[in-house]
């Protein structure tokens, strides 16, 4: 039992090492936004596209914009995002990616799931992103939220070959 114990462990110190927890956070105006997700790795693999990893997930092409368990978004604050109206509160990010070059934020009312569900009935909304390309591979999955004065927050996703952005605003 102590090995099964000791092998059941080992296991999931590298499997969650692989995709290690982040956090990307701001506060505007005293309100919070947080986003809380785990950063995979390209490790050498082709991540976007037909063959590509996440066209092996069974919610593909919807992506849970991250790793391990779903993607989860919390404000303090009323946003707007991209036009798609999100009271204050608790959510789940994904990226719907069927065409790497155009990705959309998907902003969904179900939390606390395993990232590989995903109920659509649930959107609250989408919202296409902007797409640059980095000038090199982005090896680690990485959020940022950035002020952009007057209220306005950038939220941006970055990996692999792609750099997906939208505005919030905090109304």
């Amino acid at each position: 039992m102590k090995l099964f114990a000791f092998l059941l462990t080992s296991f999931a110190t590298v499997t969650f090492a692989q995709s290690p927890p982040e956090t990307a956070s701001i506060t505007i105006g005293g309100k919070k936004i947080t986003i809380n997700y785990s950063a995979p790795s390209v490790r050498g693999r082709k991540i976007f596209g037909p063959g590509g990893l996440l066209s092996n997930d069974p919610t593909y092409p919807a992506w849970r914009a991250g790793a391990n368990s779903a993607t989860a978004f919390h404000t303090d604050a009323n946003l707007d995002i991209g036009g798609v109206n999100v009271p204050k509160g608790d959510y789940t990010l994904y990226c719907w990616v069927k065409d790497p070059d155009a990705w959309e934020l998907i902003v969904n009312k179900e939390t606390g799931q395993w990232g590989l569900t995903y109920n659509a009935s649930k959107d609250l909304g989408r919202v296409r992103m902007t797409m640059s390309k980095p000038p090199s591979v982005i090896e680690m999955m990485k959020y940022t939220v950035t002020d952009q004065g007057s209220g306005n927050v950038k939220l941006q996703l970055e990996w692999e070959r792609h750099i997906g952005s939208v505005i919030m605003t905090v109304k």
